[in-house]
Formats: structure tokens, C-alpha cells, sequence
């Protein structure tokens, strides 16, 4: 066990997400409902629903950028926001946020000044996403794909505790999709949270557990497993539509 991990470990006292009536008002609109759940610690949680259906707002609150927000929400063990957990936090939106005019590698470099890391740690990054042979390619052209692991080598450079993914798949051949579902998965081995939003129900089969989202309400946390035993579906996306019917 490497020394982060331990340190990982002995701060599991806490969950990693903790939110108690949870809501955002934007525009005179609650995008969030009061919001109640919990994500343990160093395990993979996706979270499902439609698009539109707050799962982004939802995101942004955890990583402590959204405004309008009320109610209790807790982030390992500190309030979301807190400037201590920036480091501890890594986020990957919906679109790439790296340079197109700089290569794989100097995007590392120029985030790794920010997050005080050296250049194993970016080595190490271009390694965890497949990009350490595409390190010298700018940005702009590579494939979307592509551009989407640079952003999520970024993330990765401070090895954070909780990592947030908002629809990382999305626009990826099936191939890659695996491969990052295994990254996925070896993170959490190492002790990373991961919230991992989505609309592909499908992908809900990769989860620990899984927390459901329709119209800005949570209408289900649970696991895949326990949702389809109950719902008597095969299938997490026909178990998904019996229960927000």
C-alpha cells in the first residue's frame, strides 16, 4: 500500500460526498430539489438520468462552482468549496479544458506548475490515459477522444482523493470506453472516489452503486444489482424507466 493510499484510508471516517437537502436555484428555477445521499469512499458512483436532468449542476456543486446553492454539502469531510480541497479534487467537464495550441505535454506542464507536481507525475498521467506515446502532438489534432484523455491526465496530475467526470465517454469508440472504464476502476482499487455522470444506461454496469437523477430529483440511490432485482428488469436502463415511471 503506497503512503497517499494509506493516507486515503485513515480519512475514511468520513464519506466522500455528504448532502443533506441539497438544492440550486438558477433564473428563479430549483435545477436541484433538496438532494439527500452519500458516496463512500473508494468507490466508483455513477450518476445516471436524463439530459438535462441536473446531473452537471449537481457536479459543479460538489467540486464547489456552482452558485445558488443550499442545504448541507460536505466533501471529504470539509464543506464543498473549501480551499483545501482543491488539490484533493480533480474535475473533468463535459468539454476538453486544455490548450489546443500546445501539445499533449506542455498541457501537463503548464497544470502541473499550477498543482506544484514534477515530471513523473505528468509521465505518469500520460501513462494512466495511453497518451505517453502522443505526448509531443498538439492538442488540435488529435481526435476528440484524444483531446478528452489530455483533460483527464490533468485531473489525474495531483492524484486526487475524489475525482469528478462528467459524461467522460461520451463521443468514444467502444474500445476506448473499456479502457478508461478499466482505468476507472484501477483508481478506485487505489482509493479514489469517482462520480461519474452519464446518460448511456449501460454504463451503469461498470458503478458500485449508482445514484438516479429525473428533473432535479434523486429518485433512486442504490447498485445496479439491487436496482434490477427489485425492478424484475435484465437490464439497468429498462430498470431505470420502470422506476421513474
Amino acid at each position: 500500500m503506497t503512503e497517499h493510499t494509506s493516507e486515503r484510508a485513515a480519512r475514511d471516517g468520513h464519506a466522500a460526498v455528504m448532502a443533506r437537502n441539497l438544492s440550486v436555484d438558477r433564473g428563479g428555477t430549483t435545477v436541484l430539489k433538496g438532494l439527500d445521499f452519500e458516496i463512500p469512499r473508494g468507490r466508483i458512483v455513477g450518476l445516471l438520468g436524463p439530459s438535462g436532468c441536473g446531473k452537471s449542476t449537481l457536479m459543479r456543486a460538489v467540486v464547489g462552482v456552482q452558485a445558488n446553492v443550499s442545504g448541507e454539502l460536505e466533501v471529504l469531510g470539509e464543506s464543498a468549496g473549501t480551499s483545501s480541497l482543491r488539490h484533493r479534487i480533480g474535475y473533468v467537464t463535459q468539454a476538453a479544458s486544455v490548450y489546443p495550441d500546445l501539445t499533449a505535454t506542455e498541457n501537463l506542464r503548464f497544470f502541473a506548475a499550477v498543482v506544484g507536481v514534477d515530471q513523473e507525475a505528468i509521465e505518469h498521467a500520460l501513462r494512466a490515459v495511453d497518451l505517453h506515446e502522443r505526448g509531443d502532438q498538439l492538442v488540435r489534432d488529435m481526435s476528440g477522444g484524444q483531446r478528452s484523455r489530455v483533460s483527464l491526465a490533468v485531473a489525474l496530475l495531483s492524484t486526487p482523493d475524489l475525482l469528478v467526470l462528467d459524461e467522460p465517454t461520451v463521443g468514444l469508440d467502444p474500445v476506448l470506453r473499456v479502457d478508461l472504464w478499466r482505468l476507472f476502476r484501477n483508481l478506485a482499487k487505489d482509493g479514489v472516489t469517482l462520480l461519474v455522470s452519464s446518460h448511456v444506461m449501460d454504463e451503469a454496469e461498470h458503478c458500485d452503486s449508482l445514484l438516479l437523477m429525473r428533473d432535479g430529483e434523486l429518485v433512486a440511490a442504490t447498485t445496479p444489482e439491487r436496482l434490477k432485482r427489485e425492478t424484475g428488469c435484465d437490464t439497468v436502463e429498462s430498470a431505470f424507466l420502470e422506476v421513474v415511471r
